[in-house]
């Protein structure tokens, strides 16, 4: 599928369209007439400014937001004759291995357009549809994740290097046991406690790391972070 693309004139448009194929087109509005679907990636505060260019190009067609702490509500107002969907994906999309928080579509989007649009993403990674209401707080799993756990591998890595390995050594061992762990947690459905439980025997050492990592707050770490997130605006 041909991807058309603007920009402001940073020049990534053209990037993108010749690393993907399509073509970086000159303005917005010819953007809108010519897509089959309007992806809406630009600031948030620019919603109202580049509605009033793409609106009435993109009547009838489904325009996809990926704007943060854009409501459908929001969108639906500024693109009143278009079907709108919201979406949140993250950046392992660029690897096709990426998670999509996409709302709920409002009860009179037709299911096969849904379906077509949850596809769209599906192609990406992993598509997880929420309420409208909690995509915030589903983007503050997901958005956020990869800044997230590349710290969490940069703090274990740089303890290992503390006790004696490269950091050649220690990236591969931390960032391959990640991936692998990843792997293991889908296949046994996310179930985080049997997989701590085959590899912590009662008083071993992975029960004594575990114990350190829970009195240095890495729940309340986790908590305050979402809780942080949600409250930024």
């Amino acid at each position: 599928m041909p991807v058309l693309c603007t920009d402001s004139g940073s020049g990534r448009a053209g990037l993108l369209a010749a690393e993907v194929g399509g073509e970086a087109l000159r303005s917005n509005s010819e953007l809108a007439s010519r897509a089959d679907i309007v992806v809406l990636a630009h600031k948030p505060p620019q919603l109202a400014e580049v509605a009033a260019e793409v609106a009435r190009a993109a009547a009838g067609k489904p325009v996809v937001s990926l704007l943060a702490r854009t409501s459908l509500e929001e969108l639906e107002a500024a693109y009143r004759e278009s079907p709108v969907f919201r979406v949140q994906p993250n950046l392992a999309v660029e690897a096709r291995c990426g998670v999509s928080a996409l709302s709920e579509p409002g009860g009179d989007i037709d299911p096969e357009l849904a379906r077509r649009v949850q596809e769209l993403f599906a192609r990406v990674g992993t598509v997880v549809v929420v309420a409208d209401r909690l995509i915030d707080v589903a983007s503050a799993c997901s958005g956020v994740g990869p800044a997230y756990w590349a710290l969490v591998v940069e703090a274990q890595v740089d303890a290992a290097i503390r006790r004696g390995l490269s950091a050649a050594q220690a990236s591969a061992l931390v960032g391959e046991t990640m991936a692998g762990t990843a792997e293991l947690l889908r296949r046994r459905g996310w179930d985080t406690l049997g997989v701590r439980r085959e590899v912590a025997s009662p008083g071993g050492t992975t029960a004594r790391g575990l114990a350190a990592l829970e009195r240095g707050g890495v729940r309340a770490a986790f908590n305050q972070a979402i809780d942080d997130v949600l409250e930024a605006r």
